[in-house]
């Protein structure tokens, strides 16, 4: 399987936006779940135009098990990944469009959200490594932390996790480590192995907020800022103040397999070969 390679480093690999729409369709959600084969090419084309106009990123879910098979009216979850977690129940997927999810709508979630990709279609590793995975976390963790999703990027990294409503994105974890991955965010604190990186930076700034929060144990999901990112460097900001710089260096990396199938190629990543403490 593509995933049990593990020739790319995983910093600056996360998938990125800044606000992420989930919504419960526990049916088949094809090979993309824009691709008609969810929703009908009426509304597929609706959901296209909400996802572009709200630029958000939808993820489609559902509750793992069984239990997840059966829906009576969908839940909507809303992460603004510098917020909050928002939860709606809808009619029907079509109620989506009638949502505006900039504004604060149904019942603020009190705790972090984990969605672990078992997107089978799309990359049997997903689902081969993902499924057990979510249904032992949601075992553990009962209440609604734990949801199945459709595609969150990165087949390779399997099993891949997204925690909202931070956006970091997580691979490689087997279930002990996922389990720790909950038990850190519930109490707020940014859990470093297996992270990719937080979605509302680009590659860079992954792997730069990833560099000083190495350096800096404690720190907290969400605490730290990029404030400025040039072509090598970048600056991060600390939740009281602190400015570190960080120099980065592109580099290639061989045998990257991107999805299973795949013929190995050449991709690139960035590293931080510096972190220095501004005054």
């Amino acid at each position: 399987m593509c995933s049990d390679v593990q020739a790319e480093p995983l910093p600056g690999t996360a998938k990125t936006g800044e606000l992420f729409v989930a919504l419960e369709h526990p049916y088949g959600w094809g090979h993309d779940i824009l691709d008609g084969h969810a929703f009908g090419d009426d509304l597929t084309a609706e959901l296209k135009k909400y996802t572009a106009s709200h630029k958000v990123q939808l993820q489609l879910i559902r509750r793992p098990g069984r239990e997840g098979q059966r829906v009576e009216q969908p839940t909507v979850l809303i992460a603004d990944v510098f917020g909050e977690v928002r939860r709606l129940a809808i009619p029907e997927p079509a109620a989506l469009l009638d949502i505006d999810p900039h504004v604060a709508v149904g019942t603020k979630v009190d705790h972090p959200v984990l969605l672990v990709c078992t997107h089978g279609k799309r990359d049997r590793c997903c689902a081969i490594k993902g499924r057990p995975l979510a249904a032992a976390l949601a075992a553990g963790f009962p209440g609604g932390l734990i949801w199945e999703s459709s595609h969150t990027k990165g087949h390779r990294f399997a099993p891949s996790i997204i925690a909202l409503p931070w956006g970091y994105s997580f691979g490689h974890l087997n279930e002990h480590a996922a389990k720790d991955l909950v038990l850190h965010l519930q109490r707020g604190e940014l859990f470093l192995p297996g992270n990719r990186g937080r979605s509302c930076w680009d590659a860079r700034g992954q792997v730069a907020e990833l560099a000083v929060a190495a350096r800096n144990p404690g720190t907290q999901a969400g605490e730290l800022r990029i404030a400025e990112v040039e072509e090598n460097t970048a600056v991060v900001e600390g939740g009281t103040g602190q400015r570190w710089l960080v120099e980065l260096e592109p580099q290639l990396v061989d045998g990257v397999v991107s999805s299973c199938g795949d013929a190995p190629k050449q991709g690139k990543s960035w590293s931080a070969i510096s972190v220095t403490e501004l005054s």
